[in-house]
């Protein structure tokens, strides 16, 4: 799966990762549903960088179109909310 975080790039994630990803987009879900800013901090912060974590950054120069796009480290928690479906930003 590709995975891209918007200003950073895309990563290229194992199936058997995605597991521990939607535990933290479940994280993600529940900060932006309370709009409480700091946990949403914590909780994107920490979304991102197990995608760093678990994945394998993807060639630069590939024209791969991504399967999942998340939103940059500096998003609000309103552009999140928006970007949010029923399954979180990781569906799953």
């Amino acid at each position: 799966m590709i995975i891209r975080i918007l200003g950073e790039g895309q990563y290229d994630v194992a199936d058997h990762a995605i597991d521990k990803l939607n535990d933290l987009d479940a994280t993600l879900e529940a900060a932006v549903e309370k709009g409480d800013e700091a946990s949403f901090r914590d909780a994107l912060g920490a979304l991102l960088d197990g995608v760093r974590t678990v994945g394998v950054a993807h060639p630069l120069d590939s024209l791969d179109e991504s399967d999942l796009i998340l939103p940059p480290p500096d998003a609000t928690i309103e552009q999140v909310r928006e970007l949010l479906a029923g399954d979180g930003l990781i569906p799953g």
